[in-house]
């Protein structure tokens, strides 16, 4: 067995290899080995020098993800970080791959740190509702300067290598074997006669405006606190000792650790690398898929286009008309200029990829040897069945026939074709180049090589994947009619709009429901309103007021008046008074007397009606597991990813809590209210949807 880390010896300088793959996470053991290998070089009379490298594709990656949740095992990181500052002998870091988290912090512990012109650095444990807690925060404002120290700390970004050196995070950038580099490094410095430089025994960093800066930091974050409250380790370092400041940031450490917000990123973090993990697809190959066809060039085509040109694939895409051609080329080399002013792509790939991996044609036939299509045409079967009867006769045996649909019900499509076990729902959320949620939506016949190419494809175009069912909907769109359907019930019985939006986003949405229906446009739901009208259970109560504003032509942000007025080149909108005005007429014609709702109220309903749908999702087979549904809402609609999602927001409430609310709530309106079979089983049973998660994942 390989020892975690190897200790070697050459021209007076010791060698600490960490060997723990895929990417030197600090385990138990590479702390342990770190620390007896610091004690085998400083008893070597003839050891000069330390190098500290890492084996493999990375320096340290961060903490050992097998040990969260776990009682804490000597030595303990900060105390390890601490022992090789201390050390008499100059230690240099060799930095290569990634040094994040711990790995930095350890490199930062370091005298000296030398990387490679690739490599990259940064602490991201508030990503995790932490903070760094090894020295991080005490020891970077000490080499960078307070203000660049709570950037980088409060983001958690990564930071190249040239980036670094500016900022005083490294010493030298050179290219080369980092074990050689470091070893070159190292006897150059005792060549030089150069000294130990401990940081901690820097000078502290400037202050700055610590209330401001933590005040911005937590608006930022939309009310996740470990962003703001690493602004006060860093504040700690600036105002006191070293050694106090350590103690300050293991305080603040501490209490962050025992937050429902590290409950939830921690759900989120393990479960965005789970969810496309499924028992089902073990063992089976995905379809090799090189060339895909998309079916439209509108704002969703063009935005699938341009995911999988990024990705390398040769796209051919049909539209109906060369107007309509030549827009979805315009829409597509927007998409991909974007990427090259951000530098994602070069300037010989923007241009092979809008000249040689794009083709876009009218012409049906053009398809005749791609690999898979995605139709992404209006939202109506009959326009869909039309669209896969002419792929039935023009795509090759094998190639997979895919529908973008949000609603439709895709057994029906399948059904449609000569080849049900080919066709798959693939559900894109606009624009799809950039939203990273993916529903592959699974019909009955649907072949399991063909689900795991949809998430093989899924994987490829860098999104989250997770498997649903058919029904309305799907997961995430049959949630959300729900949940938007208990913030309309608001509105009748008294809630304005804009205070249910206020509420949700200092709950953390990014937008309220009411914002977000400008921005999709009012005419999508006032279509569906129409769509489901003639099936509509007697005791739904359904809002007639905002379909007055779509009869006038006022559709949201693109015509400039919906829930909001918005003006050009003003950011966001204010609220129409319209609106005000045919709420209040229909809770008069309705018989309604208004009555007040409080913040809590408005958040605690919505998330109950969003958990109660989601329990009906997951009881039904719709969404296999809990997690399934939690990162649905997540990375498709705006969910604070500090909750975990939904299901595991209601497990840090306490179900029976959640279901005695839904339980109240149903004594004034049973038909909305009835409360989720799953639900009442789980309590019943004193199980939780992190209990389901495990047992589904095995």
């Amino acid at each position: 067995m390989t020892e975690p880390v190897s200790y070697d010896t050459r021209d007076g300088v010791a060698i600490l290899r960490i060997q723990n793959p895929p990417v030197n996470a600090l385990s138990q053991a590479v702390r342990q080995g770190l620390s007896d290998a610091m004690d085998r070089a400083e008893a070597d009379e003839a050891v000069k020098a330390v190098v500290i490298v890492g084996d493999g594709r990375a320096f340290i990656a961060g903490a050992d993800i097998s040990e969260f949740g776990k009682p804490p095992q000597e030595p303990f990181l900060p105390d390890l970080c601490t022992r090789i500052e201390s050390s008499p002998k100059i230690v240099v870091a060799s930095m290569h791959g990634v040094s994040l988290g711990g790995g930095l912090e350890v490199a930062l512990g370091c005298h000296y740190r030398v990387a490679q012109p690739d490599a990259r650095v940064g602490l991201p444990e508030v990503h995790l509702g932490i903070l760094p807690g090894a020295g991080g925060t005490q020891r970077l404002p000490r080499l960078t300067g307070a203000e660049k120290a709570v950037e980088a700390i409060t983001t958690g970004r990564h930071i190249n290598a040239a980036e670094a050196l500016e900022l005083g995070l490294i010493d030298r950038i050179e290219e080369g074997d980092p074990q050689e580099v470091g070893v070159a490094y190292a006897m150059d410095l005792v060549s030089e006669g150069a000294a130990r430089r401990p940081v901690s025994e820097m000078p502290a960093p400037a202050p700055m405006d610590w209330d401001a800066t933590y005040d911005a930091v937590l608006k930022k974050g939309r009310g996740q606190i470990s962003p703001a409250t690493a602004v006060r380790a860093v504040q700690a370092a600036s105002e006191l000792p070293f050694d106090q400041g350590m103690k300050r940031e293991r305080e603040l450490f501490t209490e962050l650790m025992d937050t429902d917000q590290r409950k939830g990123l921690i759900h989120a973090f393990f479960n965005e690398r789970a969810v496309s993990n499924l028992p089902e697809l073990k063992g089976v190959d995905p379809r090799p898929v090189q060339s895909i066809g998309v079916i439209g060039g509108g704002t969703m085509g063009a935005g699938i286009a341009t995911a999988a040109l990024l990705t390398g694939l040769n796209v051919v895409l049909i539209e109906m008309s060369d107007k309509a051609a030549d827009a979805a080329r315009e829409r597509i080399a927007g998409n991909l200029a974007g990427a090259l002013k951000r530098g994602k792509i070069t300037q010989e790939k923007h241009d092979a990829m809008l000249t040689i991996a794009l083709e876009i044609s009218q012409n049906y036939d053009s398809l005749q040897d791609v690999d898979l299509v995605i139709e992404a045409v209006f939202e109506e079967m009959s326009v869909k069945k039309e669209v896969f009867g002419k792929l039935d006769a023009v795509c090759k045996p094998g190639c997979i026939l895919a529908s973008n649909t949000s609603y439709l019900d895709v057994n029906e499509i399948a059904a449609s074709t000569l080849r049900p076990a080919d066709v798959i729902g693939l559900h894109f959320f606009s624009p799809a180049h950039v939203m990273k949620l993916l529903e592959v939506v699974v019909a009955d016949e649907t072949a399991p090589d063909v689900v795991a190419t949809g998430f093989a494809l899924g994987k490829r175009l860098g999104k989250v994947s997770v498997r649903a069912g058919v029904c309305d909907g799907f997961i995430g769109n049959r949630i959300l009619a729900v949940y938007r359907t208990a913030a309309d019930h608001m509105v009748l019985d008294g809630a304005s709009p804009y205070q249910i939006d206020k509420a949700l986003v200092d709950f953390g949405f990014a937008m309220g429901p009411f914002a977000v229906g400008d921005l999709a446009g009012l005419d999508i739901g006032w279509a569906t309103r129409k769509r489901k009208a003639p099936h509509r259970h007697p005791e739904e109560r359904v809002p007639t007021y905002i379909d007055r504003l779509c009869e006038q032509g006022h559709f949201g942000q693109k015509t400039g008046e919906g829930y909001y007025i918005y003006e050009k080149g003003k950011r966001g909108g204010t609220p129409n008074p319209k609106v005000t005005k045919l709420i209040e007429e229909e809770r008069a014609d309705r018989g309604i007397t208004p009555r007040d709702f409080t913040d809590e109220e408005i958040v605690r309903r919505y998330m109950c009606a969003m958990v109660n749908e989601a329990a009906k999702v997951v009881g039904e087979g719709i969404a296999k597991r809990p997690l399934d549904v939690d990162m649905v809402l997540l990375f498709g609609y705006g969910f604070p990813r500090y909750w975990g999602g939904p299901m595991k927001w209601a497990d840090i409430q306490g179900l029976p809590n959640v279901l005695a609310d839904i339980e109240n709530y149903a004594k004034k309106d049973a038909w909305f209210w009835q409360p989720a079979p799953l639900l009442k089983e789980l309590v019943a049973d004193g199980r939780n949807f992190d209990d389901l998660n495990r047992a589904g994942s095995k």
